[in-house]
């Protein structure tokens, strides 16, 4: 009997052996196939497979023979895969909850019609976003903030309609970015010197910035190099496609407006915050608009307001308003700004700067005297979808920030907000602990997929960020992670990771997320299935991350098993290729993972298109 099982064992390994080699041996003919394209990116495939050892480093695949009863065993070879048509060619650019066509049925004033709608249930695309013909994989960076192809985003009329203003050139297959912008025609850099000349922006003090109504984010583009990463956004409107072309040129950015809905970030979050010629009505309806600034400001964070109306006497002319209506909208703002302990720090040309006072609370009693109105809301960090209020958010019972240390060293000490213990269940060495863990599960990565912090891999998303463990263990020059907060996740640690000095955004899952086709190049999600599980449709996220994930774009699905099997049978319906790998940890782990890389494919290449 032993020499038997032994037999089986002897038997069951050369089995396996030939199996891996069967998978190396047809990734490798897959990548020699998607690199003998012309026009088709690089061949992400092959970089990842291509390598012998890179199949070696997790040898378990044969993963339903590898778990026995103490994981699970789940047979779902006899369950039929449904296959994703690609959408219509119509559809390249869609943005399914700022659609253009549904945004028109809904007002017009204070920008509602701009903000979030998204499409209910059946109206939802269950097919698969086309790339347009000829698109190719973004240059990497740095070059890609200067210079972005045009067959990945074929539109001209920012050239024309900026064309005085130096933001975008048309140059035969590519566009260009010389780096100007309406309010800095000498370029970025000489305009962030100014400021610089105010704010220590080169000290690691200001590490996150928002930039309101960003255009192409020429701002965040060259802030970059001064290790600032700032959070731009646009709403979709005539201007083609601000925010799809600063996402192709490697700069962080969101499609999203200041209308009435608060913005998706937690409270004292940003360093800085920005307008340059943004054309928000910061004086209107009480100043409403800056009081929601004010909130996502940490104290003694800077805002830089740049264009009409600073230094209106000079410039009523050239902006061609009248002078009175500037001058009431000089005033309305610098009463706000008065009212929110905000110190005017310079004002030279258009361009003004305030610092939101480190000792607000000693400011209180001159507000009181004004009669102030402070939010009673318990938690300021509770912003999906509920209306802005024109009211003060208090500053206390968010964390010292006279406790962050200046980046990058902020990027592990331990945040504010987990040291004064007001993260539930997030405690000093829970967060130290999970510091490690990430740094492990990074390294494995990195071993699985070889190009990662290669400079390939730019724009990466972290669909359940946590603590940002996954983001600060990743951190690199050459990219940069939106950390996103499921609006249902357990604990709300968004502040925390901004007070690593990172960035991120909080979404439902359930509903599309706020950016263009292809503006990601790695997707990372960790436990994200086993959180939505009884929440909304796997498919549906699955088809979200193929939308906003480029052709030969990674995927990284952490999770457990039973999820992830069940993810994989929607997988296999798409135009990705998959493996299911095993924990680092080994087999007997439950937590499994699963890496993908989409095809390279374009409109094109559709033989048979959706009816949708």
């Amino acid at each position: 009997m032993a020499n038997k099982i032994s037999g089986d064992n002897r038997t069951r390994t050369c089995v396996t052996i030939f199996v891996v080699a069967g998978l190396c041996f047809f990734f490798y003919l897959l990548g020699s196939w998607q690199r003998s394209g012309i026009g088709k990116g690089d061949s992400i495939a092959l970089a990842v497979t291509k390598r012998g050892e890179n199949c070696n480093v997790l040898p378990n695949l044969n993963f339903e023979t590898s778990h026995g009863g103490q994981a699970g065993s789940i047979d779902d070879s006899g369950t039929e895969v449904k296959k994703f048509k690609p959408c219509r060619p119509r559809y390249t650019d869609h943005t399914p909850c700022q659609d253009q066509k549904r945004a028109m049925h809904f007002p017009r004033e204070n920008m509602i019609y701009r903000e979030r709608h998204c499409p209910p249930p059946e109206k939802k695309l269950h097919c698969l976003i086309p790339a347009p013909k000829g698109y190719v994989t973004p240059f990497p960076w740095p070059k890609s903030r200067d210079y972005v192809p045009y067959a990945n985003v074929p539109y001209k009329s920012l050239t024309v309609e900026k064309a005085i203003q130096n933001w975008i050139q048309y140059e035969g297959n590519v566009f260009r970015f010389p780096g100007g912008g309406t309010q800095f025609p000498q370029g970025a850099d000489k305009y962030i010197d100014h400021l610089a000349s105010v704010i220590p922006i080169q000290n690691g003090t200001v590490r996150t910035a928002l930039d309101t109504g960003c255009g192409v984010a020429s701002w965040g583009a060259y802030l970059w190099k001064r290790n600032v990463i700032s959070m731009s956004f646009a709403p979709r409107d005539s201007h083609e496609a601000q925010v799809q072309f600063a996402l192709e040129r490697g700069v962080p950015a969101v499609i999203g407006v200041l209308g009435t809905i608060k913005m998706p970030y937690p409270s004292r979050a940003f360093d800085m915050a920005h307008c340059s010629r943004c054309l928000i009505p910061w004086g209107a309806a009480d100043g409403i608009l800056m009081l929601e600034v004010d909130r996502v400001l940490r104290p003694g964070g800077y805002w830089v307001l740049s264009g009409p109306p600073i230094n209106w006497k000079t410039n009523f002319k050239a902006w061609q308003r009248p002078k009175e209506e500037l001058q009431e909208e000089q005033r309305k703002v610098e009463e706000i700004a008065k009212l929110l302990c905000w110190e005017k720090k310079s004002e030279k040309g258009e361009t003004a700067i305030w610092q939101k006072r480190l000792d607000a609370d000693s400011c209180r009693s001159a507000q009181e005297d004004s009669e102030a109105t402070f939010c009673k809301s318990a938690d300021p960090d509770d912003v999906w979808y509920n209306k802005m209020e024109a009211c003060i958010t208090p500053s206390k019972g968010n964390g010292d920030v006279e406790g962050l240390k200046p980046f990058p060293e902020r990027l592990f000490a331990v945040p504010p907000r987990i040291a004064n213990g007001l993260v539930s269940g997030a405690s000093i060495e829970a967060y130290l602990e999970d510091n490690k863990k990430w740094k492990k599960h990074v390294s494995a990565y990195k071993k699985i997929n070889k190009l990662i912090d290669t400079g390939r891999y730019r724009n990466i998303m972290d669909m359940n960020s946590g603590l940002g463990g996954f983001a600060a263990a990743l951190h690199s020059p050459t990219l940069w992670v939106m950390n996103v907060m499921p609006t249902i996740a357990e604990k709300n640690t968004l502040g925390v990771i901004y007070e690593r000095g990172l960035i991120g955004i909080y979404h439902n899952w359930c509903e599309a997320f706020s950016t263009y086709p292809r503006t990601y190049d790695l997707i990372h999600a960790n436990d994200l299935f086993s959180l939505y599980k009884d929440k909304c449709d796997f498919e549906d996220i699955l088809l979200e991350m193929d939308r906003i994930l480029r052709p030969e774009g990674a995927v990284i699905l952490r999770d457990n098993v039973d999820v992830l099997i069940k993810a994989r049978k929607i997988i296999g319906g798409m135009k990705w290729d998959f493996k299911l790998m095993d924990h680092e940890d080994g087999p007997l782990v439950p937590e499994k993972i699963l890496v993908a890389v989409k095809k390279y494919w374009t409109v094109e290449d559709n033989n048979s298109t959706s009816t949708r």
